[in-house]
């Protein structure tokens, strides 16, 4: 049997969330507005197979290779044929299965339905940080005195309101992304912008069709400093694009909070993503005290 891939569009959002959000995968690999705004680069695609939804695409380094992420089931079907079946698709592109992306509740699963035939790669620059609601809104203890210092310096000096991000905001969200990349950009990572910067783009200008949620700072008529994200799960909410004028001392600590406030409280959990190995972004998210960092791990069939 061959499975019946194909790429990634806004029409596919209910189909897509359907699997995910009633899943116990809370890695923001699975996040929809992630899967579709990045589509470009991975060249993602998906399909319905054996009541499991199976996601491939190809990795950055080599365009050649397929890898696929962990199926997921709706409780029907069996993981060891869709398993079978990923490896048939793997071999005829002249490759043996790799699964990106897999969590420890991942790897259960794929034991309990293939023991043994996998080995596992931990990656720690693409481990998930994933927080507590109430901690990032809340920020109670001498743990998080430094947090609410920069917030309290950011009321006393400006006078801002928080707007959720419609489409009459969108123009000045990319004044400010347009301002940051200019900042921010170096000869190293150019390439890596360049990527971030068309898949935010993409989202803001498809916004509600990627079920995204966002909101911005505005002080004396500028957005300083903006956030969104979307769903991952019923219960998990990734965000995905967190952006602010480092002029406005405090406005990251601000927009993170207020972000996170404005969030459905639905959502116990935030996804705050990967660090990528870059040391001043570990540090960042670190010091908002992770409940969990989600290990994330390369299944390669043996």
């Amino acid at each position: 049997m061959e499975i019946p891939f194909k790429p990634i569009t806004l029409q596919d959002r209910k189909i897509i969330t359907s699997f995910t959000f009633q899943s116990e995968y809370k890695n923001c690999d699975f996040s929809f507005a992630n899967m579709c705004s990045w589509r470009f680069l991975y060249h993602s695609k998906f399909a319905v197979v054996k009541d499991f939804l199976v996601i491939r695409f190809h990795v950055e380094e080599d365009e050649q290779r397929p890898v696929y992420m962990c199926p997921v089931g709706n409780g029907e079907g069996d993981m060891r044929e869709v398993i079978s079946l990923l490896e048939e698709d793997a071999a005829k592109q002249g490759h043996m299965l790799w699964l990106l992306g897999v969590t420890p509740l991942g790897r259960r699963d794929l034991e309990e339905a293939l023991p043994g035939e996998f080995k596992y790669l931990p990656n720690r620059d693409y481990f998930d940080y994933i927080y507590l609601r109430e901690d990032l809104v809340n920020l109670t203890g001498k743990k998080y005195q430094a947090k609410r210092n920069h917030i309290n310096k950011f009321n006393k000096r400006y006078s801002y309101e928080y707007k959720p991000i419609t489409p009459e905001l969108v123009p000045y969200c990319l004044e400010l992304e347009r301002k940051w990349y200019k900042a921010n950009r170096t000869d190293e990572d150019e390439e890596d912008l360049s990527y971030e910067r068309r898949s935010m783009t993409y989202a803001l200008e498809h916004f509600s069709e990627l079920g995204l949620i966002g909101g911005g700072i505005c002080v004396d008529g500028r957005i300083v400093a903006f956030s969104f994200g979307a769903p991952i799960t019923k219960d998990t909410f990734g965000i995905h694009v967190e952006k602010a004028d480092i002029q406005y001392e405090g406005a990251y600590s601000a927009i993170n909070q207020e972000f996170v406030s404005h969030i459905p409280e639905q959502f116990l959990y935030i996804n705050r993503e990967e660090d990528l190995g870059i040391s001043g972004l570990r540090q960042a998210k670190q010091s908002y005290y992770p409940v969990l960092l989600l290990e994330k791990y390369t299944a390669i069939r043996k």
